[in-house]
């Protein structure tokens, strides 16, 4: 029924299968609507998805209302139209299974889309009982096709109790084996709401599950273990900080899933998690390696200066104040004439710290450069799209700090607007071989050692019984993923 595809010819002469870390499915929503209303979720039949939370108020509103209540414009037309094939293959998992070969990918790791918003609902039933009901849904329509797709459960972090309730149920219930967390949960400032319950609704900050969070996640992270987890994250970030445009949605798209990846990771990293986790295995996708790499360098450039010891070198108490005097009564009379009282004060006063504050690396106990390499790149997946031109920046080591290769994983995003034709995806990937940017082995990290590392590290059997099996048990792999 299907033609061949550029993508199928590329796959025929690779030597190693093609794993998509990071496929989509669009729900159906006349069948999960029944999930959801099983799991107790109240719908308003006339505007379920409004009702649910998962529309935001910026449909029906003047331009005047949109700008006078920072209404951002969100994602529209994000769906395959006028290709109807491949809005079909990404709705019903048959027909997605019947294409892999057209689409030159021999296993499929497949995110919801709908199941993405519901991450991030307010309310604590509606988030929790949403979540469980596409879940349970995905398992359900993807349960005969596990050799080649394998469904990712949403699991809401809002508190790590609520965290690890959602995981059990995913995996050990349900049999799921790949996981979504939200970037991010938004917590109220409790200053603001003290003041005013009703303004201080529009007060907000972003936990990050590490640095400064108001839970401890430990027993989270230490559960996905103990179940053979890894954990993938692409919160979308459109309407928060700087993507709160009221008319354009490019504007709000361009960069946000780099920016929420790049909090998470950073936020794991600086509180300690992969130190006291090293097994953890988190990967930020659909933002591409580019921004990993920039976080990578600054994380040891600024180790570098203001580490501990480095610190030191800027700590007022440590200025010479006779010489300080002595400067100013040679260089700065014209300052000091002007100066309230006649003083050469450095200001210190302003800068004072709490000794036991100084050493913001003291979470993730870096002694060293290198410290930082190790306890960054076994443990973060960059998921890079078909057309990203930047996936060779995760394998420059000359430019990485300490040789240091990043991770990188083929995701496709079919289901979204960003694929005009499912077909060309892997074609368009092997653009950066042909345009020499990837090596072939490159290429084979990138498509397959690096996706199949993600998930082994923490689960030997996650592809037992697939169609990879055999080439992803093998030595290759190992090779494939720096180690």
């Amino acid at each position: 029924m299907f033609s061949e595809s550029s993508s199928a010819r590329i796959r025929a002469q690779l030597d190693h299968p093609v794993i998509d870390a990071d496929a989509h499915t669009v729900e159906f929503w006349p069948a999960l609507s029944g999930y959801v209303r099983e799991e107790g979720v109240p719908l308003d039949e006339s505007q379920p998805l409004a009702a649910l939370g998962v529309l935001p108020p910026w449909r029906g509103l003047s331009t005047d209302d949109r700008a006078r209540r920072r209404a951002y414009r969100p994602a529209w037309w994000a769906f395959p139209a006028r290709n109807t094939d491949d809005l079909a293959t990404t709705m019903m998992p048959q027909l997605m299974y019947e294409r892999l070969d057209q689409m030159g990918v021999d296993f499929s790791v497949v995110y919801p889309s709908l199941g993405m918003v519901f991450l991030h609902l307010d309310d604590d039933d509606v988030r929790r009982g949403a979540c469980r009901a596409v879940n349970r849904y995905h398992a359900d329509i993807f349960a005969g096709y596990s050799d080649r797709i394998t469904p990712v459960a949403v699991v809401p972090m809002q508190t790590p109790e609520e965290a690890i309730a959602g995981l059990d149920h995913a995996v050990v219930e349900l049999g799921m084996k790949a996981v979504l967390i939200g970037s991010f949960a938004r917590r109220s400032v409790a200053a603001a709401v003290e003041r005013d319950p009703a303004v201080g609704q529009w007060a907000y900050w972003l936990d990050t599950f590490g640095v400064d969070s108001q839970h401890d996640y430990d027993p989270f992270w230490a559960r996905c273990l103990e179940l053979g987890v890894s954990v993938s994250a692409h919160s979308p970030t459109q309407g928060l900080g700087m993507r709160q445009s009221i008319s354009n949605y490019i504007f709000n798209h361009i960069g946000n899933f780099a920016t929420s990846g790049e909090a998470l990771c950073k936020s794991l990293f600086l509180g300690g998690v992969t130190r006291r986790f090293p097994g953890l295995r988190v990967a930020l996708l659909e933002g591409g390696v580019a921004w990993a790499a920039s976080l990578y360098a600054d994380l040891v450039g600024h180790w570098e200066k203001r580490n501990r010891e480095q610190i030191q070198h800027y700590n007022p108490a440590h200025i010479d104040q006779t010489r300080l005097a002595t400067l100013f009564s040679t260089y700065g009379s014209d300052l000091t004439k002007r100066a309230a009282n006649g003083a050469t004060g450095s200001g210190d006063d302003l800068h004072a710290q709490d000794p036991g504050e100084v050493d913001e690396f003291a979470a993730c106990g870096i002694e060293r450069a290198e410290d930082i390499r190790d306890l960054f790149v076994p443990n973060f997946f960059f998921g890079c799209e078909a057309d990203d031109p930047f996936v060779s920046m995760g394998f420059n080591t000359d430019l990485n700090p300490s040789g240091a290769r990043l991770r990188v994983m083929f995701g496709s995003d079919i289901g979204h607007w960003d694929v005009p034709d499912i077909a060309t995806v892997l074609a368009e990937a092997y653009e950066g071989v042909e345009k020499e940017r990837l090596s072939e082995d490159e290429f084979r990290a990138f498509t397959f050692g690096d996706v199949a590392r993600f998930y082994l590290d923490t689960n030997p059997d996650f592809f037992k019984s697939t169609v990879v099996e055999q080439a992803v048990m093998s030595r290759e792999v190992q090779v494939d993923s720096g180690g």
